[in-house]
């Protein structure tokens, strides 16, 4: 949360959003985070989402990449586009609320 509060305030963006976004995506919820990444791709190409016997090992990692990788990297891709466009949609209506409620609290006090 340091990091990027400190990296917010040196890049002048928001900073609440830069440290709330920080428990989002972190350690601990990466793991759920490309799960659902990949079953969700998984879905979209049409294949059973299966892992064999896991292995931290870079062979296993080479074996499965095609078999992985194609579903994870499109989860991501929907995952990370849905989360873009809603994110935008919902700060432009908040912006948007907010301007509103400025005029018509200009509007009544003249």
């Amino acid at each position: 949360m340091l990091l990027a509060a400190l990296i917010a305030i040196w890049l002048k963006v928001n900073l609440p959003l830069s440290v709330a976004l920080v428990w989002v995506s972190n350690p601990i919820t990466m793991g759920p985070m490309f799960y659902f990444a990949y079953k969700l791709g998984a879905l979209l190409l049409g294949e059973e989402p299966t892992v064999g016997d896991f292995n931290w090992s870079f062979g296993w990692f080479m074996d499965n990449t095609t078999r992985i990788g194609y579903p994870f990297l499109l989860g991501c891709l929907v995952c990370s586009w849905v989360s873009a466009v809603s994110g935008f949609v919902f700060s432009r209506l908040l912006w948007r609320a907010h301007i509103v409620r400025k005029w018509q609290k200009r509007q009544r006090s003249n």
